[in-house]
């Protein structure tokens, strides 16, 4: 391998009197088959960061040219064997403190996969064999890529697994078709070669390391018995749903496969139990809900047998009040849980006040599809799959419009309409209500999705068989849809829609539609989409709300947003008119953490609304500034 190592000679030269030479910049040449993010990923030779409390990168000579075979390892394994580096340009800054590096690579020709065949899977059901093959990360006409071409087999094998075949095991084999030449790539053909061995079924069923918690609860979490068919997908999903108990630091199911000559498949499951009683407090700061703080105690084992009880606060300048939680995990049957709410709440928001006492009960059905693997973590992970769900809510409501509506002479026969009483704005009433939800989720982490999708439906009725003051029926849904354009590119879409069918008087104002604000259309602040009264919002009864947005790395954990927002809120019911939207666009930044994405938005309106009142001025200003944790959907 030719490489121009008289760049990192001189710095060693420059690095006097025993200096620091920080790395300014890393640039590549001659990069096009992979992404350059991807080779600084496995560079041990970093960029300083440009913020002035980051961390600064010196540069290391010896580590520097191990980087440069790193490179050339890193083609190898992506199916470009000839790949070298040609050269390294350094340029120093005049006090020689900073340095520049670029890396010219040549890539040279590719290994490209001609065909892909699978011996020994004819014990597997065509049609999972078919889907399969078309879910094999390796590709035809694409680059022998060997992690691509180790995630295969490893797919392979599960999918044997999964259909009985504890033992099976998969190896594979390459075929040289066409060698490489100056022009024109090698051509091989890959194949995968299945031991299926004998197919298994569950045996018998060991559990240790459970102390306070009794064998009971993490045996009826176990979604298979001994003496059923052998499946891994099975495995993956009780181990899910133990962990989701939040009962234990550490859950693990560990079959026993190192006999292949054992029909029945005994399993281990091994339990570390955590603390049951926990205290969280969390503080923050968000644009619209200003400072907010909050405490919870929970109780994992509450009453045991698995049960979930607590009591929250939070205090914020949106929301404050006191909130008491039970969930029982195991109600009636397996698969059913059932958690109840008692609150104590009240909200204030930029059209209205609330006071909330109350509480509701939910039954809540989740499921897996059949097949589908389950992640093993469970925590900042998503929820893959399905979730059905009947809340019954009864409530005492007392809500109290905004002084600017209520000041406004012009507004009294609008009031009267709502059944707000026209002199304080005031309405209170029990809202006895049923709903159903239903969502379906195929997105792997719940703070930042980078692939899939999900939808929900919502459909709450009050009134009717419920007795109360209010009688309306509402439906409602949400679709998001994550596409990776690289790995580190997503485009992200999401659609909403409602609607609330019932006489004007009879629906709670609290339970009208705005848009606006952090999570909808970001060129106004909350709740300023609506129609208007007196140039005041009152909301609607119909909404539509939609979103794109493209998100990419910038530098580190820092990345950026490029955003469309459009929608509206109409005021009858059914009446959504998609030629009378409002539109915003804007950039944003995010900062990877922990906890989410810390961002900050910025909208722009692109039609404004006329009329328009904010703190009873006259709203001119065409821009909004959005400040949170989380990304927007």
């Amino acid at each position: 391998m030719v490489m121009a190592l008289a760049g990192p000679a001189m710095l060693a030269t420059a690095c006097k009197d025993g200096g620091t030479i920080q790395v300014h910049s890393l640039t590549f040449t001659g990069v096009h088959a992979v992404s350059p993010g991807n080779l600084k990923a496995v560079m041990a030779t970093q960029v300083s960061s440009r913020l002035p409390w980051g961390h600064k990168a010196s540069f290391d000579r010896d580590r520097f040219q191990a980087d440069l075979q790193r490179i050339r390892a890193y083609y190898v394994d992506h199916g470009y064997p000839d790949a070298r580096v040609t050269g390294v340009k350094v340029d120093l800054n005049k006090d020689q403190t900073k340095v520049d590096l670029t890396v010219n690579v040549d890539e040279g020709q590719p290994v490209l996969v001609d065909a892909i065949i699978f011996n020994g899977f004819d014990v597997l059901p065509p049609a999972h064999l078919k889907r399969m093959k078309a879910r094999a990360p390796l590709k035809v006409g694409g680059p022998l890529d060997r992690a691509l071409m180790q995630s295969t087999a490893q797919l392979a094998t599960n999918e044997l697994k999964d259909h009985g075949y504890a033992y099976a095991e998969v190896s594979t084999d390459e075929q040289t078709k066409s060698k490489a030449t100056a022009t024109q790539p090698a051509h091989v053909t890959v194949a995968f070669d299945a031991k299926p061995g004998l197919q298994a079924r569950f045996g018998p069923i060991t559990i240790v390391g459970n102390k306070g918690v009794g064998e009971d609860v993490v045996q009826r979490e176990l979604t298979y018995k001994p003496g059923d068919l052998y499946r891994v997908s099975q495995v993956q999903k009780s181990q899910r749903r133990i962990y989701s108990l939040n009962l234990f630091q550490f859950a693990n199911i560990a079959p026993s496969i190192d006999n292949p000559k054992l029909a029945d498949v005994p399993t281990r499951v091994t339990v570390a139990e955590g603390k049951a009683k926990r205290v969280t407090f969390s503080f923050g700061y968000g644009s619209e809900d200003k400072a907010r703080g909050e405490i919870q105690y929970t109780n994992a084992n509450f009453l045991g047998d698995a049960r979930t009880g607590g009591v929250r606060a939070k205090w914020s300048s949106l929301d404050r009040g006191v909130e008491l939680n039970f969930t029982q995990p195991y109600f009636l049957w397996r698969g059913i849980t059932l958690t109840a709410q008692a609150r104590q709440w009240y909200d204030s928001e930029p059209a209205y006040s609330l006071q909330t006492s109350g509480g509701q009960a939910t039954i809540t059905k989740a499921w897996i599809p059949s097949g589908a693997l389950a992640p093993v973590e469970p925590l900042l992970k998503g929820s893959p799959g399905y979730r059905l769900s009947l809340t019954l809510t009864s409530e005492y409501d007392s809500n109290t419009i905004s002084q600017e509506a209520l000041n406004d002479a012009a507004l009294r026969n609008d009031l009267i309409a709502l059944h707000l009483n026209p002199d304080t704005g005031h309405r209170s009433g029990t809202l006895n209500a049923a709903s159903v939800d239903f969502e379906r989720n195929t997105t792997t982490n719940l703070l930042n999705p980078t692939s899939g999708s999900v939808a929900t439906l919502h459909v709450e009725s009050a009134g009717h068989l419920l007795p109360g003051t209010y009688h309306y029926t509402a439906y409602g849904t949400d679709l998001r849809k994550y596409v990776p354009i690289t790995r580190q590119v997503i485009f992200a879409t999401r659609l909403q829609l409602g609607t609330i069918a019932g006489q004007e008087g009879n629906v709670p104002f609290f339970k009208r539609f705005f848009l606006g604000g952090s999570t909808s259309i970001r060129g106004w602040g909350r709740y300023e989409i609506s129609p208007l009264r007196g140039g005041l919002p009152i909301g609607g009864q119909s909404m539509m709300a939609a979103t794109t947005e493209l998100r990419f790395p910038v530098y580190g954990k820092l990345g950026a947003v490029a955003f469309l927002d459009f929608g509206n809120v109409w005021g009858d019911p059914w009446g959504i008119h998609l030629n009378d939207l409002r539109y915003a666009i804007g950039p944003g930044i995010r900062y990877i953490t922990p906890i989410g994405p810390v961002r900050v938005d910025l909208g722009y309106q692109l039609n404004p609304i006329p009329g328009l009142l904010v703190n009873g001025e006259p709203q001119t200003r065409r821009w909004r500034i959005h400040f949170s944790i989380g990304q927007a959907f």
